[in-house]
């Protein structure tokens, strides 16, 4: 096998589909969450987008919303399927499972300070850059997916786009199907300052 390492990554993220706590305005974060049956058919046709779509492998977060959607998107094919758990929502800590409506004015005061009991933003874009570092070591010149959370994707528009981490975070949430980012290889990205 050649050193694909200095090539870069075509990489496409898209979120898990809809939970049953989704569905009830709840804030799953950390916890693992369930697919509601709305949230089964979207992650069918999530397959249908990207069965044919030049996928290398699929990583995911290792919670189950974000595991379960993979398995249904790409039943029966071959392509690889990878956990990791970089790729987790933020913890809200005390605040995991509660209601958005809750949880929604709270989240620009957790950009740098961790929720009680739980983690800040920043250390979500952290652990999103570390397994960016590992995905372009191991698979450059490759197009892979990625299905996450909405913390995740703030990360790689941070990291990969130069975006504001406080201006997405206070941003209404929006869904499309799909997003499309280049990982350059090592030493072609810099982290933004805090």
């Amino acid at each position: 096998m050649h050193d694909r390492a200095g090539t870069p990554v075509r990489l496409v993220y898209e979120t898990h589909a809809t939970t049953t706590d989704n569905e009830a305005g709840i804030a799953t974060g950390r916890l693992p969450g369930v697919l509601s049956p709305t949230g089964r058919r979207q992650a069918g046709e999530l397959g249908d987008r990207r069965r044919d779509d030049g996928i290398g492998a699929v990583f995911t977060s290792d919670l189950h919303r974000a595991v379960d959607t993979a398995r249904i998107a790409f039943a029966g094919t071959a392509v690889p399927m990878f956990q990791d758990r970089r790729l987790r929502e933020c913890d809200y800590g005390h605040l995991n499972g509660r209601p958005q409506a809750t949880l929604a004015p709270l989240r620009a005061r957790h950009i740098d300070k961790p929720f009680p009991g739980g983690q800040s933003h920043r250390e979500v874009l952290a652990a999103t850059e570390d397994f960016l570092g590992d995905l372009v070591t191991r698979w450059g010149g490759s197009r892979v997916l990625l299905i996450a959370h909405s913390a995740n994707r703030w990360a790689l528009d941070c990291l990969l786009t130069g975006a504001d981490l406080a201006d997405l975070v206070a941003a209404p949430a929006r869904w499309q199907p799909g997003w499309e980012y280049t990982v350059p290889p090592p030493g072609g990205r810099s982290r933004p300052e805090p």
